[in-house]
């Protein structure tokens, strides 16, 4: 991703770019990108070992290649319905940012789409909706070919607390 920061000294204030590229995947007949660059792999849906007392949306861990990663249903993080998984049901490793360091996790999504090259143009602000709903995580909205994909900010999706959560629970 191209993201490019820009600092005005005069008035403080900064311009980020959110231009680059993105992978696109399926929730809930919606379509969302996250920043290619904190795309680790893509790999098919394998068993979950259940974490006890994890939060509703940790689903538990895999074993990949030898290191224990958490694994995340974005469906339920997000408030949704759940779903059976199916053959198009897949699990992206990313590498999330924290202030203190990077934590490894799956996130469940319903399908991968493609990677795009989302221009700056073709991004807008995510709209306000008022206080009661947090749109942190929403990096912005790409509108393009008449369909709108929701950008997220992967490192924000989850809180801090939960991150920690998910780290004891690996």
């Amino acid at each position: 991703m191209n993201d490019t920061v820009s600092t005005n000294e005069s008035q403080g204030q900064e311009t980020i770019t959110k231009a680059g590229k993105y992978l696109t995947f399926i929730l809930a007949g919606e379509e969302y990108g996250i920043a290619i660059l904190k795309v680790k792999e893509i790999i098919g849906m394998m068993p979950v070992t259940p974490v006890p007392k994890a939060p509703s949306f940790v689903k538990g861990v895999i074993n990949l290649r030898g290191k224990v990663i958490p694994i995340m249903d974005l469906r339920l993080k997000f408030g949704m319905e759940p779903l059976d998984y199916n053959e198009r049901t897949c699990i992206i490793v990313v590498e999330v940012t924290t202030a203190e360091a990077g934590v490894t996790m799956g996130l469940i999504v319903d399908s991968v789409s493609e990677v795009l090259n989302i221009r700056a143009e073709d991004i807008q602000e995510t709209p306000t909706f008022g206080a009661q709903i947090d749109t942190d995580y929403i990096l912005g909205i790409a509108k393009m070919d008449g369909k709108v994909k929701i950008l997220l900010d992967i490192d924000k999706v989850l809180s801090l607390r939960e991150l920690h959560d998910m780290e004891k629970a690996a």
